[in-house]
């Protein structure tokens, strides 16, 4: 089963210094037929300005995902971790018993991306935080894989989940296998499933199925997808 999600029915939020579109209910945005998708509990389309960012906040027993769209952050935690991840790149933070962090846009540009958290099938974890560089080369047969619980990512969280991306040539199609449900996110350009066509900012929730088709329409299409399980 496919259930589109355009991306002007998300909701939005505009802090000024941070302009947010939340694929869930979020914060001070509530919509109760969307409360999640499975143990995917969040997806935050987040454009932060240059200079600014998210003060020290905490979080406890939950996997946080950063897929960076363009540009750069910075992330600092009370575990000592620090770094910068760039546009194509990823980080994730097991907050497990706890963990205080900032995450900063210390670029002379705005930077754009993706705030994932899943539900962890472990709670009480030492938390952990680590970033990885992933080939940014635009391709036409397969995504990569970014992100998995079962240690076959360069990525680890705590669930069985897995989250795959790439940039796809324009007219290349692929079969994505499903092993779980999927939720898939456009970054960048145009794709088409079946005869839906999803344009940046775009979503398609995935359920019931062993594969997807994906095309590329645009010159380059830029696509996440996030493969985890009801509960």
């Amino acid at each position: 089963m496919l259930n589109y999600i355009p991306y002007t029915e998300l909701g939005q939020a505009d802090h000024g210094w941070l302009n947010a579109r939340h694929h869930f209910s979020f914060a001070n945005y509530y919509n109760p037929r969307r409360m999640g998708f499975g143990v995917l509990r969040v997806i935050n389309d987040d454009i932060i300005q240059a200079g600014t960012g998210f003060n020290t906040h905490s979080h406890q027993d939950m996997e946080i995902i950063t897929f960076v769209r363009s540009g750069a952050i910075t992330h600092k935690d009370s575990q000592g971790n620090e770094g910068r991840t760039e546009a194509g790149d990823v980080q994730v933070m097991s907050a497990g018993t706890g963990v205080a962090h900032s995450e900063f846009n210390r670029e002379s540009e705005e930077t754009t991306l993706y705030q994932i958290w899943i539900e962890p099938n472990q709670r009480g974890v030492k938390p952990a935080w680590k970033a990885h560089e992933f080939p940014k080369e635009p391709t036409s047969d397969k995504l990569s894989l970014l992100v998995a619980g079962d240690g076959t990512a360069p990525l680890h969280i705590y669930q069985d989940a897995e989250i795959y991306a790439g940039t796809l040539k324009q007219g290349a199609v692929i079969d994505h296998p499903i092993k779980r449900q999927a939720y898939l996110l456009v970054s960048a350009g145009e794709i088409q499933i079946e005869d839906q066509v999803l344009a940046k900012g775009d979503a398609m929730e995935m359920s019931k199925l062993k594969s997807v088709q994906i095309k590329a329409l645009s010159a380059t299409a830029e696509v996440v997808v996030i493969d985890a399980p009801q509960s």
